[in-house]
Formats: structure tokens, C-alpha cells, sequence
């Protein structure tokens, strides 16, 4: 959860204090923040001694957490986008 508040908070701090001509360096910066995010938390879950064994529990785990969310959307998308996009050509049709 932290992980998540500072990353947030690192967005809203571009968004108010970095000017555009910084843009690219800010861009720069967060990406090797995320790459050392990422990093850490491989070596996090590497230093595990039950690693081996609980990795197909985490995959298991990580699946699921990208397949629920991913059909929620869909079907929560899916038919909105039929009742908005059939309203707005049924606009531009009269």
C-alpha cells in the first residue's frame, strides 16, 4: 500500500512542481524508479527461502489478479460503449 501512496504522490509532485521543459527528464526519472521498484521486488520475492515451492501459488495468484479485473472491465465496457456509441450515431445520423 505504501508503494502505491508514494507512487502517487511522486505524480502529483511532477504534475504541480516539474515545468514542461523538464518533461523528458521526468519521464526518465520515473522509469528508473519503476525499473528499481521492479528490481527490489525481485530480489524481495528471490530472498525467499520457500520460493521454488510457492512460486506456482504466486503465479496462481498474479493470474487472478489480472484476469478479474480485465473481464470486470470488459463486461462492464462492453455495455456501456453499445448504449453511448449507439446514442451518438444515432445523433449524427439525424
Amino acid at each position: 500500500m505504501e508503494v502505491i501512496l508514494i507512487m502517487c504522490a511522486g505524480i502529483l509532485i511532477s504534475k504541480i512542481y516539474f515545468p514542461i521543459k523538464w518533461k523528458r527528464v521526468n519521464e526518465l526519472l520515473q522509469l528508473v524508479c519503476t525499473l528499481l521498484l521492479i528490481f527490489s521486488m525481485g530480489v524481495l520475492l528471490g530472498s525467499r527461502d520457500d520460493f521454488l515451492t510457492s512460486l506456482s501459488e504466486l503465479g496462481a495468484k498474479s493470474f487472478l489478479f489480472f484476469l478479474l479485473p480485465s473481464a470486470c472491465s470488459v463486461v462492464a465496457v462492453y455495455p456501456l460503449t453499445k448504449l453511448f456509441l449507439e446514442k451518438k450515431s444515432r445523433k449524427e445520423e439525424d
